[in-house]
């Protein structure tokens, strides 16, 4: 039995896909017009009223001092619509059930992203059909609207394959980014402002504070579960309509308020690997999606000379040592991939540290423009070439082709395709200023 054919109610079923359309016509008497969520034939409404607010000149003196509820925004809780991302975790049904008992008009969103039915029940996946099913059963605890939205075919055009291209060009991809700032906080945000909600809220680990009229981004203040990382391409604008109420909190008081709550998902195991991929192996995905990508080639050393034969460049990464069958009297590692001649470059280990980085699709979120804040020259920063490394010092400063950072201390096994987060300290709950994709990583030994 697949989840499609599951009876309702049970473990496997999953809410009707939904899409949104517009509807001109009233939904209730006396309401202009709205919007309906449809589900297999049937529309559920959600009202759409919004009473224009006066502006500062009509309220008089007193709208000086504007009253702030705890997201921010001005008007009582009960009169603030939110969007509450529910992937069916802990994290995310915390957050919706915190904003559920300050009394906010709270609607829980759980978007469909891919073909749910291979990943169902897989431990460390997300969204898968399970997850939905924990997400609706949160909703229906602490009392709020839950809809299922069907963003497959963007998920795919948009985070799947861009995947599967990066790691047929020699990459080392980072698609939970990709995620966050074409689905998550592009997509969705146009579905919240439709919704007629003031923000959309998530449970990711980071924080935001107004700064100067705008929303900064901030390091979680639990350093072992801060998510900065994936969210540096996240926008000014995106900013300001996304809150993140688990920022200050660790992930131990999550799980407390969970049980507080009487929340299911309580003690639910955290989502570890890409979603998408249900065995674990990112070869299966991309020679389904690419078909021939997985021609071998041959294993070389930094000279030229060719050590053996191997059955793909999308078996490596690099900084990887297993897998090479290649005998000597000291380990080699995984240099870099050159895709175009299909060759995997080895070397000792010495030869993974990186000084040099350049970057491509950077995005600027600290004050100001990026070249203001370089000036004539370079500007001190802390960078993140890994989420699971801790920030070090190094300079960001222009290229002929964009921009670099040069690292004070290097780092082993950097590849292209990963991230690189700039931040203006390397401790604590320190803002984050952007980064980009990463286009190219020099040696220590040809950067000096």
């Amino acid at each position: 039995m697949t989840a499609a054919d599951a009876p309702p109610g049970s473990a496997c079923s999953i809410p009707a896909r939904i899409s949104l359309k517009i509807d001109p016509k009233p939904l209730f008497p006396g309401v202009s017009g709205g919007m309906a969520l449809i589900a297999r034939g049937r529309s559920t409404p959600i009202v759409m009223t919004q009473p224009q607010s006066p502006t500062l000149k009509e309220r008089g003196p007193k709208a000086a001092t504007l009253m702030l509820n705890s997201l921010e925004i001005e008007g009582r809780p009960q009169d603030t619509r939110v969007v509450v991302a529910m992937s069916g975790g802990v994290d995310s049904s915390v957050t919706a059930a915190l904003l559920k008992a300050e009394g906010y008009d709270v609607v829980g969103v759980t978007l469909q992203l891919y073909d749910h039915g291979a990943a169902t029940h897989r431990k460390g996946a997300c969204c898968a059909g399970q997850d939905i099913h924990d997400a609706r059963a949160v909703a229906d605890r602490i009392g709020i609207p839950h809809y299922v939205l069907d963003y497959e075919q963007r998920f795919r055009e948009a985070v799947i394959d861009r995947f599967a291209e990066s790691y047929v060009a020699g990459e080392t991809p980072v698609p939970c980014v990709n995620c966050n700032m074409t689905v998550k906080f592009h997509d969705l945000l146009n579905t919240v402002q439709d919704l007629g909600a003031k923000v959309l809220a998530t449970g990711h680990y980071v924080a935001s504070r107004d700064v100067g009229g705008h929303r900064a981004l901030f390091r979680a203040k639990d350093d072992d579960r801060d998510q900065s990382y994936f969210l540096f391409a996240t926008t000014r604008e995106q900013l300001d309509m996304v809150r993140f109420p688990l920022g200050d909190r660790s992930k131990a008081e999550t799980r407390e308020l969970a049980r507080r709550f009487g929340l299911a998902v309580a003690d639910k195991h955290d989502s570890q690997d890409i979603c998408f991929v249900p065995a674990g192996k990112y070869t299966d995905v991309i020679e389904r999606l690419k078909p021939g990508a997985a021609e071998g080639g041959e294993i070389v050393d930094l000279d030229g000379k060719v050590l053996g034969q191997h059955d793909g460049i999308i078996h490596f990464t690099v900084g990887q040592r297993r897998g090479l069958k290649i005998p000597g009297p000291a380990p080699l590692y995984v240099l870099r991939l050159d895709a175009s001649t299909r060759r995997v470059i080895v070397g000792p280990r010495e030869a993974l540290t990186t000084r040099r980085i350049g970057l491509r699709e950077v995005n600027w979120i600290g004050e100001g423009t990026l070249d203001a804040a370089l000036g004539g020259g370079r500007m001190d920063v802390f960078v993140k070439v890994r989420s699971t490394r801790a920030p070090q010092a190094a300079w960001l400063s222009r290229a002929s082709d964009g921009y670099e950072i040069e690292l004070v201390d290097g780092e082993d096994g950097v590849s292209p395709g990963q991230a690189c987060v700039f931040y203006d300290g390397g401790q604590g709950q320190a803002r984050v200023l952007g980064g980009g994709f990463i286009k190219s990583a020099v040696p220590a030994a040809r950067a000096a």
